[in-house]
C-alpha cells in the first residue's frame, strides 16, 4: 500500500454548486496548475497535457451526482498516478479532499513538495468559487 494523505479545503459555497462548475476536465487547467498553459488538450475519451517530466494523459471521472472528480493520470511506461478528488457537502459550504499517494519513488522531500502544490492548487480552486458566488 501507498502513504496517502488527504489534503482538504474549506468553500463557502453548496457542494453542488462547487461541482457542477468544476467536473468538466476543460475547467481544471483554471486552478490546477500542473494543467494550466501545458497543451491541455481532448484526445478521444482522454485528455493530453505536457507534465513536468514529459507528456501525459488525464482520464477524468464522467459527470455524477456524487462529488467525485477523481482521475488518473499516465506518465507514460506503465507508470498510472490515481487522484481521488471529492467535493463533499459541509453544511451550507462544502468541502474539496484531494488524496495524495506518496509514489514508490517518492523521498520525504517530494512528498511534502507535492502536498504543498495540491494545498496551492486547493487555494486557487477556493478563491475561484468563491469570488463567482460573490
Amino acid at each position: 500500500m501507498l502513504e496517502a494523505r488527504a489534503i482538504s479545503i474549506a468553500i463557502r459555497c453548496g457542494w453542488r454548486e462547487v461541482y457542477d462548475r468544476f467536473w468538466r476536465p476543460e475547467t481544471f487547467p483554471q486552478w490546477a496548475s500542473g494543467l494550466s498553459d501545458a497543451g491541455f488538450q481532448p484526445d478521444g475519451e482522454v485528455w493530453r497535457a505536457r507534465g513536468p517530466a514529459g507528456p501525459i494523459t488525464i482520464r477524468f471521472t464522467p459527470q455524477n451526482g456524487f462529488g467525485v472528480l477523481d482521475h488518473w493520470v499516465d506518465l507514460g511506461e506503465g507508470r498510472i498516478v490515481y487522484v481521488p478528488l471529492r467535493v463533499i457537502e459541509n453544511g451550507a459550504g462544502c468541502l474539496v479532499t484531494v488524496t495524495l499517494f506518496r509514489q514508490p519513488d517518492m523521498d520525504d522531500a517530494k512528498f511534502a513538495a507535492d502536498a504543498a502544490w495540491v494545498e496551492r492548487d486547493l487555494r486557487g480552486l477556493k478563491r475561484l468559487a468563491e469570488d463567482e458566488a460573490g
